[in-house]
């Protein structure tokens, strides 16, 4: 009727699943032989389905489209119902199994794999996660990885088929899934340093990536934060120049030895309906331990950096077999040593790297300790959480780089005997002059 005002329902809000109210967790599942999706809901140990949600009388939950493109293509994957597991050590066998089937990693990696799954489908629970990463060349097996793996991880976003970087911010902002993807795809320098932007910021919680966005109506460019936090899984071929991102993966080269003569050469499409029981085995694991407590504190020993703790910790709280936690320890220390080695070539490279812009800068100035001192500081004392001082400076170039260095009117300096030592040592580093500069600037009267 005219002059009656039609009232609005509530808004609805596409989703996907978490805890809208306390003590309910809601689950969307997709259910491709009758295209539909609906929600597992499961609250006091009880699941019903339901095709919306009620968050109050003006918000509603609706589960994303059955027709989403994500969806249908299985770019994104879902359980179509919960369905019941014998025992948590069961369904660690068989998770273990489907992957042995058609993967070819070591022991230690197939156990990490399994628990990393485990882990993808309560990574709520905790503030820092590891990444795993497969690392070899063309035709090692890392596809058939991240295809295997991927397939039984929580909400698997299988990112290595985008055309471009840009669509992943919204997809992992939307679905909140597990990121899938295979580093070769992206070959442009600036598509490789948006996901390095990804991998910096997604494994902590609470450090969005920021993006600017036009508005559609107003035309202006305003910051948008999208959460990247959550479980990951990457193909490369090497390594991340960043050691602090190289720190966040557990690593398995691939392509070392003979394949398996048991792992198929294609993929039989009974994985699939394989993958589906698991992920459906697996939603009715997260509702079960979701918010099962966990112990962080004291997995590894006290002499491994707080940075490997963070990785390690949550997935060693996922494991009860004792052996594989050992193992994974023992990983864990294999690590910390292996990051020791390098940090210490990285100093030695970072000093070598100031001298040679002192150098650069002035041919005649003094060489001082004092002075590269407080350019390492200025360049990289952000870097360290020590005090960075002239001892530890002078120590370096003395002990490491086994440069020579004589006191001259108060001050420690290297002297002009040591030309053919440094410019051995810029070889040996991969130390370059700036471009248009020579390589090694005579060290005329630096003393």
């Amino acid at each position: 009727m005219e002059g009656v005002e039609k009232k609005e329902g509530p808004r609805k809000i596409p989703f996907v699943g978490g805890e809208p109210v306390t003590g309910t967790i809601v689950e969307m599942v997709y259910r491709p032989e009758t295209a539909e999706t609906l929600f597992a809901v499961y609250t006091g140990g009880n699941i019903r389905y339901e095709q919306v949600f009620p968050v109050s009388k003006y918000q509603t939950l609706v589960p994303y489209s059955p027709n989403n493109n994500l969806i249908r293509n299985r770019i994104v994957l879902f359980p179509s119902e919960t369905v019941e597991y014998e025992s948590e050590e069961r369904l660690i066998k068989d998770i273990r199994a489907f992957i042995h089937r058609y993967v070819d990693v070591s022991p230690l990696f197939e156990s990490i794999t399994v628990y990393y799954i485990l882990l993808s489908w309560v990574y709520e629970a905790f503030n820092e996660l590891p990444y795993l990463r497969v690392r070899g060349d063309f035709g090692s097996g890392k596809t058939r990885f991240l295809l295997i793996a991927g397939a039984i991880m929580f909400r698997p976003i299988f990112a290595s088929g985008a055309s471009s970087i840009s669509p992943i911010f919204r997809i992992l902002d939307s679905f909140h899934g597990t990121l899938l993807i295979d580093e070769g795809d992206f070959r442009m320098s600036d598509e490789k340093a948006e996901l390095v932007k990804i991998l910096n910021n997604g494994n902590s919680r609470g450090f969005p990536v920021l993006r600017s966005e036009q508005s559609h109506t107003t035309k202006e460019f305003n910051p948008v934060a999208y959460s990247v936090f959550g479980p990951k899984i990457i193909a490369t071929r090497g390594f991340f120049q960043d050691r602090a991102l190289e720190s966040r993966f557990i690593t398995e080269d691939t392509g070392n030895g003979k394949l398996r003569s048991d792992i198929p050469i294609n993929l039989p499409s009974v994985y699939e309906e394989e993958a589906l029981v698991l992920r459906n085995k697996l939603l009715m694991f997260r509702f079960r331990n979701l918010h099962k407590p966990r112990e962080l504190r004291n997995q590894i020993d006290r002499g491994v950096e707080p940075r490997l703790n963070q990785i390690f910790s949550p997935l060693l709280s996922m494991i009860a077999d004792e052996d594989t936690k050992a193992s994974l320890r023992h990983l864990a220390n294999l690590y910390a040593k292996e990051i020791a080695t390098d940090r210490e070539t990285d100093i030695e490279a970072q000093v070598l790297g100031v001298i040679q812009e002192l150098l650069t800068a002035n041919a005649q100035a003094r060489l001082a300790i004092g002075d590269i001192t407080a350019r390492f500081t200025e360049k990289f004392g952000h870097e360290y959480e020590r005090r960075i001082t002239e001892k530890w400076i002078g120590a370096i170039v003395r002990k490491k780089l086994k440069l020579k260095t004589h006191r001259v009117q108060g001050l420690f300096v290297i002297p002009h005997s040591e030309e053919l030592r440094l410019k051995a040592l810029f070889e040996r580093y991969r130390i370059t002059a700036p471009e248009g500069e020579s390589d090694l600037v005579d060290l005329v009267d630096i003393v």
